[in-house]
């Protein structure tokens, strides 16, 4: 199943001369959801001081350790970490990315890994479960999110940076860190408008080293996009590490922030002149050939008949 967030409706006709400072939080959650708490509320409001009006937190900034654990500690929407967030994003009248949480939901055994768009006005304005499950083998550390997570079924677009008196704003693709992985989730992004891309991540030490920025980087030029990305850093309950170098990048590929390897946000300003620009000057995405073309070729090495 594939949609689009209502929220993303009223954004056609944006402003591309428009300006939008952006922040990423960069943090080291662990098990103690009270500590993770305030370290999510210090740093955001240390973008926020920056001057950013949308802050994107990382992906399961509420609690981070042992499966058990994080499944005893998941929370609901009507939970502390949601009441935060909206009452964050209320206070400051700003666009809020809730990272990502570990959702618990009515009639399911398992959790959702959820991320959050909550707008200005405290209210949710986006949903988004993580598609993608991470259930890999990094550095002899064997990962199975899938034994305690649901995977979504839906493509999420929302509208971010809205102008009070337009209606008018920008269109923000969500995903959700291993979703990075995936480039046609994020072509079926930009192909419903988005403009930007949010990334909230807790990728791993060796994985940030040799892949993160190669990755972020790829996906912003191929969809001609923003990409924001906020990163876990540091040591999570058992022993496993998440390597920071949270990012801001810019539709041509070029990092307009990189966060030092410490908790910190760090914040850039998009200049949606220069997206339209790059789309003008090399238009690849209006240059794709029929979806179908493309499924042949993957399965023959011939032409098909």
């Amino acid at each position: 199943m594939l949609t689009v967030a209502s929220a993303a409706a009223a954004a056609s006709g944006a402003d591309v001369g428009a300006k939008l400072r952006v922040g990423a939080v960069q943090l080291n959650a662990t098990e103690d959801v009270e500590a993770n708490l305030e370290t999510a509320d210090r740093l955001a409001r240390q973008a926020v001081r920056d001057g950013a009006a949308l802050v994107v937190l990382p992906e399961k900034w509420t609690v981070l350790g042992r499966g058990e654990v994080m499944q005893d500690r998941a929370q609901t929407l009507d939970g502390e970490a949601v009441r935060w967030a909206r009452a964050l994003a209320r206070e400051h009248h700003i666009d809020l990315i809730a990272g990502s949480f570990v959702h618990r939901r009515a009639g399911s055994a398992k959790t959702a890994n959820t991320s959050l768009h909550v707008g200005p006005d405290g209210e949710i304005l986006a949903s988004y479960d993580k598609l993608h499950m991470f259930d890999v083998e990094v550095d002899g550390t064997r990962y199975t999110e899938s034994e305690h997570e649901q995977p979504g079924e839906s493509v999420v677009v929302t509208t971010v940076g809205a102008n009070p008196q337009t209606d008018q704003g920008h269109l923000l693709g969500m995903s959700i860190c291993y979703d990075l992985r995936f480039p046609e989730l994020y072509r079926a992004l930009s192909e419903r408008g988005a403009e930007i891309l949010a990334v909230p991540s807790a990728f791993t030490l060796a994985t940030t080293r040799d892949h993160w920025e190669t990755l972020l980087r790829a996906r912003a030029i191929e969809n001609q996009c923003f990409v924001i990305a906020a990163n876990q850093i540091g040591p999570h309950p058992p022993g496993n590490r998440s390597g920071g170098r949270s990012m801001i990048v810019d539709p041509w590929g070029i990092p307009l922030a990189v966060a030092p390897d410490c908790e910190t946000a760090i914040v850039a300003d998009l200049d949606f002149a220069l997206l339209a620009d790059v789309r003008a000057r090399l238009p690849a995405l209006t240059h794709r050939r029929a979806p179908g073309l493309y499924a042949a070729a993957q399965s023959s090495g011939r032409p098909a008949p």
